[in-house]
């Protein structure tokens, strides 16, 4: 549904993008993760029309972006970075604009204009100027503006960027509900965000793809994966009681959760309950014990961390 195939661009000397090749597949959530100036907006903009590739190419549905530029934007929903929209105009004004450039026409504009308006609750300012929103409602507005024609796939440039904690979560119950049958390019800087809507993540540095993997398969990564954790009212009791314990290869402390986690020995998988019957024999008080999933910002650093300082 999107693909890129050794697409890249250049602005003198510098790379911003390298020879990046993916594909995603229709039902995908995919998301883009990298630092700032990775590369990631670039990629979104050559791959909606919006900048034309130094070299490579990309295609959505099987329109080529460079050959076939107006089928592949016909079928394709952008959010750009910052929901650019002209401020002097309305939500409601802006959205009927869109919609003729759609070229959306009779019933089936006003479904989609009703659906847009009611899915992102915009109601209550749809007669205010774009100028005077909250950023939360001008990204609302992009975001409505980029699926009012129901598109096939979408690219969505940070699409929770200035959104409170309810409309985000609104936000990415429409994204899971949009992939059910579409396939989304979505760029965030909220990993959270990533294990919470995305089916598989691209981590790109300095132009370049570093990983891709689902998301469970990079928190696997993590020196947390599967390392067991508690809260103990002597951490340095509860480090005595499970040292030389088989399977557990170290500790650490994290002094300001006061939380202790017991790491396993390689491919070992220490057991919550083990840990647990081991402390009690000993006599050590403890809470919240559980097993951790891994954290995807530390696996995150590990994987741009070196791309960066080179």
């Amino acid at each position: 549904m999107i693909e890129a195939t050794a697409l890249s661009k250049r602005y003198g000397r510098v790379n911003a993008v390298d020879s990046v090749s993916f594909k995603a597949e229709p039902g995908e959530v995919l998301g883009f993760l990298g630092p700032n100036g990775a590369g990631k907006s670039t990629t979104m903009k050559m791959i909606a029309g919006f900048l034309a590739p130094s070299a490579g190419t990309a295609s959505v549905c099987g329109h080529d972006v460079l050959a076939d530029s107006l089928a592949a934007r016909r079928v394709l929903g952008y959010l750009p970075e910052g929901a650019p929209a002209y401020g002097e105009m309305t939500p409601r004004s802006f959205l009927d604009f869109i919609a003729d450039l759609r070229g959306l026409g009779g019933d089936h504009r006003r479904q989609r204009l009703d659906f847009v308006i009611a899915r992102l609750s915009l109601s209550a300012v749809l007669e205010q100027t774009i100028d005077t929103l909250s950023k939360g409602f001008k990204r609302r507005v992009g975001l409505a503006a980029a699926i009012v024609h129901d598109p096939a796939a979408l690219i969505l440039d940070e699409p929770t960027d200035g959104l409170d904690p309810n409309q985000k979560h609104e936000v990415r119950a429409l994204i899971a509900e949009l992939a059910k049958e579409r396939t989304l390019l979505l760029s965030t800087h909220i990993l959270e965000e990533v294990e919470a809507v995305c089916t598989r993540a691209i981590i790109i540095a300095n132009g370049k793809i570093l990983a891709d993997a689902t998301p469970a398969e990079l928190l696997a990564r993590s020196r947390y994966h599967n390392a067991i954790s508690l809260q103990a009212q002597d951490s340095i009791a509860a480090r005595a009681a499970l040292d030389g314990m088989p399977g557990v290869s170290g500790f650490e402390l994290d002094e300001r959760e006061q939380r202790l986690y017991v790491f396993p020995q390689g491919r070992t998988k220490l057991l919550a309950d083990v840990v647990g019957d081991r402390l009690r024999q000993r006599s050590v008080a403890f809470a919240a014990l559980r097993t951790e999933h891994g954290r995807l910002d530390e696996v995150f650093r590990s994987i741009t961390a070196p791309e960066a300082k080179a």
